[in-house]
C-alpha cells in the first residue's frame, strides 16, 4: 500500500541560542503526529550574522541530537569530553541520556545549510549514559540511482549500511532527484515515516510539497518521491513510534512532569550531570 501525507508543516522563524535565526519546523505542537522526532530546526543563510552567536553550553536530558550540515561547519564541546568539529556532509550525533551539557559553535561559512532533529529516547533509555559521535564524510555512502542519488546518513537502504544508531532505530536519508526522477522507498507497514524538502520543492507521494515543509506519511509499504522543476533535495526519516507520554520543558524531555521537574531540581543544585570528563584543550 503506498503511503499518503497525513500531515503536513512549514516553520516559522525565531532565534534560539545566543541569537541564531533559524526555522522551526517541529515542535511541542507535532510531538503526536511526528512521534518520536520531536523537534526539526533548519538553518539556510549566506549570511554569517544570522548563525555565528551560536549555541552556547546547555543541557538536555532524554533525547538524541542529530546534527547535519549539507553545508557549513559546526564546533562541538560538551562535559563527557568531547571537543569536535563537523563541516560539509557530514553529522554530529549526540545521546544526551541522563544528562549533558554542551555548546555548539558555527563558524562563518559561503553558507549555512542543514538541520537539527531531536529523536525521542525511549522510556527505558531516558538515563542511558551520554554519548557523542560524529559521522564524517568517508562513513556517509552516496548511492547512485536513476535521475539521482541518495546519501545515507543512517540506517539501511536498498542493501546498503551506515552508521547505526545506539537507541531507536533511524533510516535517515538524503535523496537528490532530478525534475522528472522518481524513488520508490520501501518501508515496513508501520514505520514511523517523515520527509523535510531542505532545497527546492518536490513530489512526494503524489502531492506537491513547497521547499521547507515537513510531512508525515500514513502506514504504508513504500513511499514515492519525485523531483519537482529545478531538481530536489528531500530528508527521509524512518523510524518506529514509541507511543509513550511526553513531559517536555525547554532542553529536556521526559515522560512525566515529576521527571521533569527532578531534572531542573538537579540543574539548580548541581547534580545534573551523572558522567563528566574535562574538556579537551583547545587547539
Amino acid at each position: 500500500m503506498d503511503r499518503k501525507i497525513t500531515k503536513s508543516v512549514r516553520g516559522y522563524r525565531t532565534k534560539d541560542g545566543a541569537g541564531v535565526s533559524l526555522v522551526r519546523v517541529l515542535g511541542h505542537d507535532t510531538v503526536e503526529d511526528f512521534d518520536p522526532i520531536l523537534m526539526l530546526d533548519s538553518f539556510d543563510s549566506t549570511n554569517p550574522d544570522d548563525y555565528t552567536a551560536g549555541f552556547p553550553m546547555h543541557p538536555h536530558r532524554g533525547i538524541e541530537t542529530i546534527s547535519y550540515l549539507y553545508r557549513g561547519k559546526m564546533m562541538h564541546r560538551d562535559t563527557i569530553g568531547n571537543q569536535d568539529t563537523i563541516s560539509d556532509g557530514e553529522i554530529q550525533w549526540m545521546n544526551s541520556g541522563s544528562g549533558i551539557l554542551h555548546e555548539e559553535q558555527i563558524p562563518a561559512a559561503d553558507r549555512m545549510l542543514g538541520v537539527q532533529l531531536w529523536l525521542n529516547l525511549p522510556k527505558k533509555d531516558k538515563m542511558s549514559k551520554p554519548t557523542y559521535r560524529a559521522v564524517g564524510k568517508g562513513e556517509i555512502e552516496d548511492i547512485e540511482i536513476e535521475g539521482g542519488f541518495v546519501r545515507l546518513l543512517a540506517g539501511s537502504f536498498n542493501g546498503h549500511r551506515g552508521h547505526q544508531g545506539d537507541h531507536l532505530p533511524l533510516d535517515y536519508y538524503d535523496v537528490h532527484l532530478d525534475e522528472g526522477a522518481e524513488l520508490p522507498i520501501d518501508t515496513a507497514e508501520d514505520d514511523s515515516v517523515m520527509a523535510f524538502t531542505l532545497l527546492g520543492d518536490a513530489v512526494i507521494a503524489g502531492k506537491a510539497v513547497q521547499e521547507k515543509t515537513a510531512v508525515k506519511l500514513s502506514d504504508g509499504d513504500r513511499l514515492t518521491l519525485k523531483g519537482a522543476a529545478g531538481g530536489s533535495q528531500i530528508l527521509v526519516m524512518k523510524s518506529r513510534a514509541l507511543n509513550e507520554p511526553v513531559a517536555w520543558a525547554g532542553p529536556i524531555v521526559m515522560n512525566t512532569r515529576n521527571e521533569l521537574n527532578l531534572a531542573f531540581d538537579e540543574l539548580r543544585a548541581g547534580t545534573f550531570i551523572k558522567d563528566r570528563l574535562d574538556f579537551k584543550p583547545e587547539h
